[in-house]
């Protein structure tokens, strides 16, 4: 008889919850344990750190070398960053910046970036962090524009003036004002950003960080949108740090030493820049900026500084996981160090396929004798993002697990499906400048409609929690009338290609069979076995490819139980995901909705038979 496996010693703090059925099949859902108290403004936890830890690590970035490689790391203490944010405010001040021309942000992650944004939060100036890719791989600049238009910043800031100037040229009007951190436009007048670190800060600054109060606007996120353009979703001050406590609450890990982070997702994106950041903020933490990325020619460098810097938690999505789960398993000093003093991996994003947790435990269990909890759960841009954590570390691909403290979930059913909704502290007030997407988004009871699809992992025992049912967006009917429910089919699919499936785009709309395309991962490389410059489409086309992926077919027909969860034809993608069409995030994430309208005449040709290389199940 096998014995459980044990873990790291982790504690949790929600873990029972109170559930109201109603005649009409509604219930809703809350903590038994309420949201304790917590600061109103993130500026208070600044001022804090900075009064209590001055010397302490708030921030760090490699500097990078004149040939493009990485050097040592540079360090942002709190003292320095609240010094260095009180003369950036102070110039901004004078500026006449407010919500209706707030500060821009085209930035990746960096020390530069922090302390615009600090400097805007501590006199209570909106700023916006927009994609990188908007601006450096976008090739008609119209998500950009469209923020611009939405947003009418009075300050547009940049890191590097080349890799930023084709977007500036091309988006910020003329009448703009533009801060460069590096580099000249050579056809615009700029303001370096030295001239304002060399304002000199005074009463000003205290006065306006005496008027931020818990309805201030901290700064704008736009969604990544799918089929329609961005929406800039509204964070405060009051919903951030409400959201903070929660995560607190949930993961009281969080509080019981000063965090450390090795983080590379993007400060643009909610799990980056609220989540992440916010938490580094709240508890006195540090955070070492990853400047690697979970692609090939970017991976190296995130594991080089795992090697280095031994995070108390870590925060990825899974293609990033299995990158370092594989690294581990033949890198002893990667191993040692990342383990060393870790409490909790955590993945958001997208599906983990189990073999990915196996690899990761197998590790684990070979340098430290135990398993490290896994941690994950539900949110949303609108949510802050944490909505919902699992409640102990025996978690199944799939578990989200009970709701935040303060939080009150509706579980309201939609055709087969039961949707969630938000309400709480933490949720956005709506979408900047969008009243009639605002009013959309909220019921006629004040719920957030989130979209995402859960079902009780056990609805004998409510206190496991909820798992995720799929997106009801992206749920369909086959022209025989019966319902796919993408989301469980999406990560059946993915388990099984692993380690080659990035994503699974499953099609079949209104059409007698489901289909699925499949986005590779890079390692779909080493069954080819061609050159590492082969065309991906001459990869996926070669007989090993082809002969790996027919057996995965055939296994997942195999244990089909009918017309609904049955992947009747397969294809692969070599056409990679498009960031101006919407179909991937910077994060990565495959937008189901996008790349089917972009695709339709590719789907069309795969079900009617005329795409090249359709695998069908093959009866053994």
């Amino acid at each position: 008889m096998s014995t459980a496996p044990t873990y790291r010693a982790m504690r949790y703090g929600i873990t029972r919850v109170r559930l109201d059925d109603t005649p009409h099949g509604v219930q809703y859902v809350q903590a038994e344990q309420a949201l304790q108290a917590h600061p109103q403004r993130m500026t208070d936890k600044l001022l804090h750190w900075a009064r209590e830890t001055p010397e302490r690590t708030f921030l760090a970035r490699r500097i990078r070398l004149s040939d493009g490689r990485t050097g040592d790391w540079e360090h942002l203490s709190y003292g320095r960053a609240l010094a260095g944010a009180r003369r950036i405010g102070q110039a901004l001040l004078a500026r006449d910046l407010s919500a209706e021309r707030p500060v821009v942000i085209l930035s990746e992650n960096s020390l530069e970036h922090a302390m615009v944004a600090l400097g805007c939060m501590l006199v209570g100036i909106p700023h916006c962090p927009v994609s990188p890719a908007y601006s450096t791989v976008s090739k008609d600049f119209d998500k950009l524009r469209h923020i611009l238009s939405t947003l009418t910043p009075g300050l547009v800031f940049a890191t590097d003036a080349e890799k930023y100037a084709a977007a500036i040229t091309a988006a910020v009007p003329a009448d703009t004002e533009v801060v460069l951190a590096h580099g000249h436009l050579p056809h615009r007048n700029h303001t370096p950003l030295g001239a304002l670190f060399d304002t000199p800060d005074t009463a000003e600054v205290d006065a306006a960080m005496d008027t931020i109060g818990p309805d201030t606007i901290v700064k704008f996120l736009f969604t990544s949108g799918s089929t329609n353009l961005p929406k800039g979703v509204i964070n405060t001050h009051g919903m951030w740090c409400a959201n903070q406590q929660q995560m607190w609450q949930s993961m009281p890990v969080l509080g019981e030493a000063p965090p450390v982070l090795v983080d590379w997702l993007p400060w643009n994106h909610t799990f980056g820049g609220n989540h992440n950041i916010g938490l580094t903020l709240f508890h006195g933490g540090s955070l070492f900026i990853d400047d690697g990325k979970p692609v090939p020619a970017l991976m190296g460098e995130t594991l080089r500084n795992l090697r280095e810097v031994a995070p108390t938690v870590y925060f990825n999505v899974p293609t990033g996981l299995e990158a370092i789960a594989n690294a581990m398993h033949t890198d002893d000093v990667l191993r040692r160090n990342l383990l060393s003093r870790i409490r909790m991996f955590f993945y958001s994003g997208a599906a983990l396929a189990q073999p990915i947790w196996d690899s990761l435990h197998d590790a684990q269990e070979r340098e430290v004798g135990e398993r490290i909890v896994m941690g994950t759960g539900l949110g949303m841009t609108e949510s802050g993002p944490f909505a919902i954590f699992v409640p102990r570390p025996e978690v199944q691909s799939g578990d989200l697990g009970l709701p935040a403290a303060g939080m009150r979930l509706k579980l309201i059913p939609m055709g087969d499906k039961v949707e969630v909704r938000y309400q709480g502290p933490n949720i956005t007030p709506g979408y900047w400048r969008a009243p009639q997407a605002t009013a959309e988004a909220f019921d006629e009871e004040g719920f957030f409609k989130s979209g995402d699809a859960v079902t009780w992992i056990d609805p004998r025992n409510i206190h496991l929690g909820l798992k995720f049912d799929g997106r009801i967006a992206e749920d369909f009917k086959l022209a025989t009338g019966t319902f796919v429910s993408v989301g469980p089919l999406r990560a059946k699919i993915i388990a099984a290609g692993a380690p080659f499936v990035q994503d699974a785009v499953i099609t079949g709309l209104n059409l007698k069979e489901v289909g699925a395309m499949l986005f590779t991962t890079p390692k779909v490389r080493d069954l080819a076995g061609l050159p590492a410059d082969a065309p991906l489409a001459e990869v996926l086309a070669h007989p090993k490819v082809l002969a790996h992926f027919q057996t995965v077919l055939n296994q997942l027909a195999a244990k089909a139980t009918g017309s609904a969860n049955r992947v009747a034809r397969m294809l692969l993608l070599s056409e990679p995901p498009s960031i101006d069409k919407g179909e991937v995030t910077d994060k990565g994430s495959i937008n189901q909705r996008a790349v089917l309208k972009h695709r339709d005449a590719l789907v069309q040709d795969f079900h009617n038979g005329s795409a090249a290389h359709v695998l069908l199940p093959q009866a053994d």
